[in-house]
């Protein structure tokens, strides 16, 4: 029995949901701010895309951008002698960039329901953009937040056309757990199969569970 696909699926969604975090609230933070709506709504899209994107066009893209002969690829290959497509990096890359939208829609969410006039006096009392979004809106949003932290580590964690795509699936290196379930079945070990697949729905109940648990209590603090 094989059980590093277990032990990269928990290192790559660790590291791709410390990313998404912050990358989602910043990206949040920054299309709430914009005063332009066309310009929002534009952003908006362009952010949210991945979330309807199939996972193996936006694996696609992804491969077109880090291939060793595209642009980025080659460009880190050039200056930093490593390949991105087909390493552990490439996991992480793939499982940021299908969850991201869902820890971003989350916060923006949650920013959308602070009180105007809480900023304004934030403002006037000589808080700068940083200090509100540390002191107010991050707080305010918290239950939010937490949501969209929990919904995408999930997702990354079951992320896998992008990352079949990008990363390939090579044992013991770029082989997560769904991919590990889609290998195992297809050699016919279904007990091996089941194995992954135990810990992929023990890890999604408790999430589901937390999830529920945040949605309640953003449900009374409205109330």
């Amino acid at each position: 029995m094989d059980y590093s696909p277990i032990w990269i699926s928990l290192k790559t969604t660790l590291c791709s949901t410390v990313i998404t975090f912050f990358l989602g609230i910043l990206a949040a933070w920054a299309v709430v701010r914009m005063k332009n709506r066309r310009m929002q709504v534009l952003a908006d899209g362009l952010l949210t895309i991945p979330l309807v994107l199939p996972p193996t066009t936006a694996g696609f893209f992804l491969l077109y951008l880090f291939g060793a002969n595209r642009p980025i690829g080659a460009f880190v290959l050039d200056v930093f002698d490593f390949k991105i497509a087909f390493s552990w990096l490439a996991t992480v890359i793939a499982a940021v960039v299908i969850s991201f939208p869902l820890m971003y829609r989350s916060a923006r969410s949650g920013f959308e329901t602070v009180e105007q006039n809480m900023i304004d006096e934030a403002k006037m009392l000589g808080l700068g953009n940083v200090s509100i979004l540390a002191r107010i809106l991050v707080p305010c949003s918290w239950p939010s937040i937490l949501s969209g932290l929990i919904l995408s580590m999930t997702r990354g964690m079951g992320e896998y056309g992008a990352t079949a795509m990008l990363a390939g699936n090579i044992t013991g290196k770029t082989r997560t757990l769904p991919l590990a379930v889609y290998s195992e079945v297809a050699a016919g070990h279904m007990d091996r199969a089941w194995v992954y697949v135990v810990v992929i729905l023990f890890v999604a109940f408790w999430a589901v569970c937390l999830l529920n648990i945040f949605t309640e209590h953003e449900r009374r603090i409205r109330l």
